[in-house]
């Protein structure tokens, strides 16, 4: 991951100079640099609606009682487009562009949604050494680490087979000797 993080800080700004040596040779120098403010100036503006209306749908989903995963996506994706539109080229520009208009987020967010469940995967997997076990339990019989379920989310979620002891217990209060008090011992069944 960091050899991949350090070939995309090097790769995108030598590309974001190429781009926009092409683009000059094109169109000229002073085109160029007016393209790059006119798609800024859009990407502002479509940046402030769009971040207004995540924001609206996230009070919406909250006083609903809905888990707003969705529209907190949104919210991330919108900031992250914000950020590419602010630096300088257009191939951040056309991922920033990507990330925030409203009929290319919902593809953003699936994908993003799919590159984060499987690295959720492999670093379980990593995490769960040979002999060590599982941080989401036991090995399934596909010999995932998150038991049958096969995904790190219903694992999470408790939506896999049960495979613990039930545990029967009892609770001991010992209250201060005062007046009327007594040992108070009651299992787990309330008797």
């Amino acid at each position: 991951m960091r050899l991949l993080l350090f070939l995309l800080f090097l790769v995108v700004p030598v590309l974001e100079i190429w781009v926009l040596i092409q683009v000059g040779q094109v169109i000229g120098g002073w085109p160029t640099v007016a393209l790059l403010l006119a798609d800024s100036l859009l990407g502002a503006w479509i940046v402030r609606r769009e971040g207004r209306r995540a924001w609206r749908n996230l009070q919406a989903a909250l006083q609903s009682g809905r888990m707003p995963d969705r529209e907190l996506a949104d919210g991330a994706m919108i900031v992250a487009g914000g950020t590419l539109l602010l630096t300088p080229g257009f191939v951040t520009d056309i991922v920033g562009f990507l990330c925030i208009l409203p009929f290319t987020r919902p593809l953003v967010r699936r994908l993003g949604a799919w590159f984060l469940a499987r690295r959720v995967s492999a670093l379980a997997r990593t995490a769960a050494g040979p002999g060590l076990g599982s941080p989401f339990g036991g090995r399934g019989p596909a010999g995932s680490p998150f038991g049958e379920t096969g995904s790190p989310f219903d694992a999470m979620r408790g939506q896999g087979r049960g495979s613990g002891p039930v545990i029967h217990g009892e609770v001991i209060r010992e209250e201060q000797d005062t007046p009327g008090a007594h040992d108070s011992r009651r299992d787990l069944t309330g008797h």
